[in-house]
């Protein structure tokens, strides 16, 4: 089949090798304008620019895909079928109708859960025993296509949301492999969505990033582990960002239910202990041991390492708005 390729970050280049494996032609790919990146903001292109590079393809970086040249040059292409997996651009209607199988999307949950542009994010974040891949048919509405194929991913308490995105990526690249075939023939027929099942995980905000002490243990590890590798879960510590990137895993008894509990009368947020095992911090009903963390103005560090510094002392009250912003 003749097809275009649409995605931009590391999770879509899986897919795209799975396009070219399969034998298929790739027309063009489509992806996001390179960015400034890093302390020196250099000009960086994004990850599947690189790999389109590597195979020779012809490369489209549209600022706004809408507005652009670009979109006329594709539908000008007369695609079979459009495959995209985390491009980051809404398709205008004119696209969506051009090829002649459609368009169809690797998108990084099981469907009709987690619409929109963070699944894995809450999947991990909400203590999901299970993530996965749905292959769907593009619609006008977020992610509100026929479902084509699924696949499952489990979740471990091991997992962050950077781990989950590279299980991800290589699974929804095993999925196309498997869908792709289904269109030699034709057009295929999809399931549609049930609405009444919907739920939505939009991008991450600033806000959602920030710890509530007063949540049970179980649910402040996964929201920690959830905004791990980015952007990170804070709190704060002398009026300034204290990010949390790791906690050690309290265990299926730590479950949600025991929110704002705390019989001792302890503050949640103070700090209990500071050992070789981390900072336990009191949470609503119990504690939970931090394992990573990152004082504003410096490095990432284990928590063991910290709390040897002797600045933190036990007592001490964390969580408050930030003096500065970060």
């Amino acid at each position: 089949m003749n097809i275009v390729f649409m995605g931009t970050p590391e999770f879509a280049v899986a897919s795209l090798q799975a396009v070219l494996e399969a034998g298929h032609r790739v027309l063009a790919v489509v992806t996001q304008p390179d960015r400034p990146k890093g302390r020196k903001r250099e000009l960086t292109p994004p990850p599947v620019k690189v790999e389109a590079l590597k195979h020779g393809l012809p490369v489209l970086q549209p600022e706004k895909l809408r507005k652009s040249d670009e979109l006329q040059q594709i539908i000008n292409l007369k695609p079979d079928l459009i495959v995209t997996a985390a491009y980051g651009q809404i398709l205008p209607k004119s696209l969506l109708e051009a090829p002649a199988y459609g368009c169809i999307n690797v998108h990084a949950s099981l469907l009709p859960r987690y619409r929109g542009g963070a699944p894995i994010h809450y999947a991990v974040m909400n203590g999901d025993e299970v993530a996965g891949v749905t292959i769907m048919y593009m619609a006008e509405g977020l992610d509100t296509g026929d479902m084509i194929s699924k696949i499952e991913v489990p979740i471990t308490d091991e997992d962050t949301t950077g781990t989950m995105f590279h299980k991800l990526s290589l699974a929804g690249a095993q999925l196309l492999q498997r869908t792709l075939p289904l269109f030699e023939q034709g057009p295929v027929a999809g399931e549609p969505q049930a609405e009444s099942e919907a739920t939505y995980a939009g991008n991450i905000r600033r806000e959602d990033e920030r710890i509530d002490w007063s949540r049970d243990a179980r649910s402040l590890f996964n929201h920690i582990r959830g905004l791990n590798p980015f952007p990170g879960a804070f709190t704060t510590w002398n009026g300034q960002v204290f990010k949390v990137w790791a906690a050690a895993s309290p265990g299926p008894a730590a479950a949600a239910g025991s929110q704002n509990a705390r019989e001792d009368g302890t503050v949640p947020g103070t700090v209990l202990q500071l050992s070789e095992q981390g900072i336990e911090v009191a949470v609503g009903g119990g504690s939970l041991w931090l394992t990573q963390v990152q004082p504003a103005g410096k490095k990432a560090m284990p928590a063991s390492e910290f709390a040897r510094g002797g600045t933190l002392r036990t007592g001490t009250v964390l969580g408050g708005e930030p003096h500065d912003a970060e």
